[in-house]
């Protein structure tokens, strides 16, 4: 048999061992696949950084080229700064995408470790090989990362000289000296009845086109441009229509109706005659009727008509110069028209001499042509502020508007005087760009400065406390909503604050186009604004902060909206009690808010890690100054999952005994029998000790002492407190009350009554129908005379306090001390 089996386990040891190599080789082979397949996709990766890095380096040299050729555009460096900015964003996007690759490769070399050392033994082929394709992976990421940051660099360095040249082109322009001369306005005037010329030549060639080939189109425009003003008007009116006219019959309107009169009544009318104005310039130039040199002197034209309408409807709402009970500036009638006619005035011209220099561009005039245009627009501004200077336009001592005014103030007759001179010198000594700028400035900044004042002041005096209320939008809002003083209150202040960002979202972006700046950079800021800033290494991004607020706010509403489902719907129809519906309410509370929480601020894409030392700051507060906030909080949560109490136990913890109300995050409110509400800590109910009452059940004992003397019989004594008790409704049969002989006294004896109730809530009523029971029988009886008699005469009894038991009882009744019921295992007294 030993001969026979030999072979046959031979061959079980052969095909054991022919079977487990390809197993250990197929095993050996999954690990060099695993790794043949992440460097497959590290090529990838790889190969698609290289070609995004090489379209970013020929965008950036293509850039560079451009910024050289159109060095004395400043409108064309502004989009070509803007397109840097983007290249630059995508060259930081591509060193970002590797960077989850390189911790990866970090972390794995990590786990590896390092290779052994000389005398250390081998290790593992696959290891080996694993180590060094990692290595290569990180050289080639390294190599792409730092390939990117010099492309960076050089693209923000390439911003940074667009910046230059545009402060020098604005520089080289204001301050850049023109030949004043005869001669000059000689070749002017030549130059100025060419270009006339050219524009009736120009645009009546374009309107004899137009209204042959574009007629429909045009009147379409127009007809789109018509009805979007109209919604903006109509829309605008139903909100704010009552602040835009004047009530006749208000003689004495107060200041808040005047300053919403003045800001309202400006920017609404202005922003729909704007409106008229920019869709009709769109539509126009979506429909392609205006012509490439057309369209500018067109624009110019609808900008000059904006601006100047601006200026009137804001000079007219402030001097108010047929009602000067509606005035806001303390001018005279006579200095109010002087000024309003002499500010649109100076509106007029600078707007002219815009227009002139538009269509000067478009036509391709010479540039001696519109310095001369600017000399005059700069002279006439110049010379209108010296002449207002000498003006008496304030307010007669008397207040009277209808007398002669009082001049300016000397700082600011003086002030005024010296810019006048200033301008004209200006001009004179061929500064004419720095005139025109001045001139430009005082008019359209001057008078965006006054609305955001007025703005301003609107929106204070609506904030104030107490103010909303007695407008009219006020008075609507209390009587068609039923709103109360507070909450109308909120509303004025919100109300104020939307005005303050509505006056400075407007005033702002027009007082820095007016000093030179494109819409481009307005734009860029405001992407900065919105998606970047950079605090240290900090870096915020309103848009993710507004989304993540957002994001929290709507998981608040679903908080609450499920803690209304949960208790209205499924523990309501669950018959729960009360105490385990606030107890799962509150649950789904705190964990709703924690996760609207996490879901908000990682939204928001704040790094967590930054605030690490805080976070230990935070962590040793806690130690030290907090652990009673923490440990109330903990023991919060340990009440709400233990319930060794709920909503509507009566409890007794130290001298407080009341109703449980609430149970919060930090403290219990317990409402006691004088309807004091009392904040106790959480901490409390967790170390000391708490007697429940309605724990498991409101099943409770009631006892009643009662004395009587030593001339009444024990056992009729006892007898009758077992009547009495086994008479009233609301005692129990089973467990069945009980009298006992509690007490021998020097004069007296001492019985106690025990009653049980099936609701320990109403003792203290049934132990006043007892005691009143009691003693109407003992009354019958004769019995209950506790105290010594002499001669025959009745001693009067000491005075009764406010504790002190009626008759039978000669003494006040002792507090029971808590007595444990055997059947229910709780504490009862």
């Amino acid at each position: 048999m030993r001969i026979f089996n030999f072979p046959f386990y031979l061959l079980l040891l052969l095909a054991l061992w022919s079977a487990s190599a390809p197993a250990s080789a197929v095993a050996q082979d999954q690990p060099r696949a695993a790794v043949e397949g992440q460097a497959e996709k590290l090529n990838e990766t790889i190969d698609k950084g290289r070609t995004d890095l090489a379209a970013a380096r020929s965008r950036i040299d293509a850039l560079k080229q451009q910024v050289a050729a159109y060095a004395n555009d400043d409108a064309r460096l502004v989009d070509l700064k803007a397109e840097v900015e983007e290249a630059t964003r995508t060259i930081i996007a591509i060193s970002v995408s590797l960077r989850p690759r390189f911790e990866a490769i970090k972390s794995r070399l990590a786990e590896l470790g390092d290779p052994p050392a000389e005398g250390q033994p081998p290790e593992a082929d696959i290891v080996t090989s694993e180590r060094k394709q990692l290595g290569a992976e990180r050289s080639l990421i390294n190599a792409l990362t730092g390939e990117a940051e010099d492309l960076s660099i050089s693209a923000t360095s390439l911003s940074n000289q667009i910046t230059d040249i545009r402060r020098r082109l604005f520089t080289e322009t204001l301050f850049k000296r023109s030949d004043i001369s005869v001669d000059s306005f000689n070749i002017a005037g030549k130059a100025l009845v060419a270009e006339m010329a050219d524009l009736q030549r120009a645009f009546g060639s374009w309107i004899k086109f137009v209204w042959k080939f574009k007629r429909l189109p045009l009147l379409t425009a127009v007809l789109l441009s018509l009805f979007a003003a109209m919604i903006f008007l109509v829309g605008s009116y139903r909100l704010f229509g009552h602040f835009t006219h004047r009530d006749r019959t208000v003689v004495d309107p107060p200041y808040i109706a005047r300053l919403s009169f003045a800001f309202w009544s400006t920017m609404i009318q202005t922003l729909s005659l704007v409106a008229f104005l920019a869709s009709s310039f769109f539509f126009m130039n979506s429909f392609n009727v205006l012509r490439a040199d057309i369209a500018p002197i067109i624009s110019s034209a609808l900008g000059f008509t904006g601006a100047v309408y601006f200026v009137g409807r804001l000079t007219h709402a402030v001097f108010a110069p047929g009602r000067p009970d509606w005035r806001l500036v303390r001018v005279s009638n006579t200095g109010a028209h002087q000024l309003d006619w002499a500010i649109l005035a100076m509106a007029f011209v600078s707007g002219v001499d815009y227009v002139f220099s538009g269509i000067s561009e478009a036509l391709g005039s010479p540039v001696i042509l519109t310095v001369m245009k600017s000399f005059a627009a700069s002279l006439v501004v110049g010379l209108i502020l010296f002449i207002i200077s000498f003006l008496r336009p304030v307010l007669a001592v008397s207040g009277d508007p209808e007398e002669r005014g009082r001049p300016w103030p000397r700082l600011m007759a003086i002030l005024l005087r010296l810019t006048g001179v200033a301008l004209v010198v200006a001009c004179v000594t061929g500064y004419v760009g720095l005139a025109r700028f001045v001139a430009t400035q005082i008019v359209l900044t001057g008078a965006v400065v006054a609305t955001m004042y007025i703005g301003i002041l609107c929106g204070k005096a609506v904030g104030k406390r107490g103010a909303f209320a007695e407008t009219r939008l006020g008075v609507y809002l209390g009587a068609r909503y039923g709103l109360g003083p507070v909450a109308l209150d909120q509303i004025g202040l919100a109300a104020g604050l939307g005005i303050y960002a509505f006056a400075l979202m407007t005033g702002v972006p027009l007082i820095l186009l007016s000093w030179g700046f494109q819409v481009g950079d307005l734009e860029q800021w405001a992407y900065r604004l919105f998606t970047e800033i950079r605090i240290g290494n900090i870096s915020i991004s309103l848009m993710s902060i507004l989304g993540g607020v957002l994001l929290f706010v709507f998981g608040l509403l679903m908080t609450r909206w499920l803690q209304k489902w949960i208790d209205g719907n499924v523990m309501d129809r669950s018959q729960v009690d009360a105490g385990v519906r606030n107890s799962v309410k509150t649950g789904v509370g705190y964990l709703g808010v924690a996760v609207a929480g996490l879901i908000g601020i990682s939204a928001a894409g704040l790094d967590l890690s930054s605030f690490a030392l805080v976070a230990g700051a935070l962590s040793l507060g806690v130690g030290f100054g907090l652990q009673n906030i923490v440990s109330n909080f903990v023991s919060g949560l340990i009440l709400l999952v233990e319930r060794p109490f709920k909503v509507g136990d009566w409890v007794v913890t130290g001298t407080t005994e009341g109703f449980v109300k609430r149970i919060s995050v930090r403290a219990t409110e317990i409402e006691t029998f004088q309807r004091q509400s009392i904040m106790v800590p959480n901490s409390l109910f967790i170390n000391a000790s708490v007697g429940n009452w309605t724990h498991r059940n409101k099943l409770g004992r009631a006892d009643i002492s009662v004395v009587v003397s030593y001339d009444s019989d024990p056992r009729r004594i006892m007898q009758l407190l077992k009547e009495i008790a086994e008479g009233h409704p609301k005692v129990l049969r089973n467990p069945a009350p009980m009298a006992i002989f509690s007490a021998f006294g020097e004069a007296t004896m001492t019985f106690e009554l025990r009653a049980y109730l099936a609701d320990i809530v109403n003792g203290g009523e049934v132990r006043n129908d007892l005691r009143l029971a009691i003693f109407e029988r003992f009354r019958q009886e004769g019995l209950g005379m506790p105290f010594k008699k002499e001669d025959g005469v009745p001693k009067d009894p000491p005075e009764e306090d406010e504790t002190r038991e009626p008759l039978p009882e000669a003494k006040p009744e002792p507090r029971p001390a808590p007595v444990v019921n055997a059947q229910s295992g709780k504490s009862i007294g």
